[in-house]
């Protein structure tokens, strides 16, 4: 079975989005931050509900998130679909992040370990060539159950 030809715009897409793994597994904020435009918006996990632009100030918080983190930390996504049209385009996928933290609830073997799959998708901007990330949201589905609970424990 021959595999799907894939644009070079789409190959460009799916290298940031390995690039951004790699440099969430090394905790480098600098090459995390390094395909974000200055304008991006940002729904994500954390609060607040909504990050604006400047993201230089933002490594910091990513600098202090990173030291809460013994080792690496575990990046993929899966199912990944990049849809290109002309100078825009979109990728999502379902993620999964993991690692060990530096504290936090105690699992059998590895300490307060994480392991937790969400929604991910990024907007995309070709401005001067170049693929920059102009939104990104990440986020768990909620237990409607009146809890109002993240649903942490879901998997593929």
């Amino acid at each position: 079975m021959n595999a799907p030809i894939m644009s070079d715009d789409e190959r460009a897409i799916r290298e940031i989005m390995n690039d951004r793994a790699k440099a969430l597994y090394a905790k480098n904020a600098d090459k995390l931050f390094a395909h974000l435009a200055p304008e991006i918006v940002s729904f994500d996990l954390p609060p607040p509900l909504q990050f604006v632009g400047d993201a230089a100030r933002s490594k910091e918080g990513f600098q202090a998130w990173f030291a809460t983190w013994k080792g690496p930390i575990g990046w993929e996504t899966r199912d990944v679909t990049v849809t290109v049209n002309g100078d825009l385009a979109f990728a999502y996928g379902l993620s999964h992040i993991s690692g060990t933290k530096v504290d936090g609830p105690e699992s059998k073997a590895n300490g307060p370990h994480v392991d937790l799959w969400l929604r991910s998708t990024n907007c995309f901007c070709k401005t001067g060539g170049e693929w920059k990330i102009v939104h990104s949201h990440n986020s768990v589905p909620y237990l409607m159950d009146g809890s109002n609970k993240a649903a942490v424990d879901l998997k593929p």
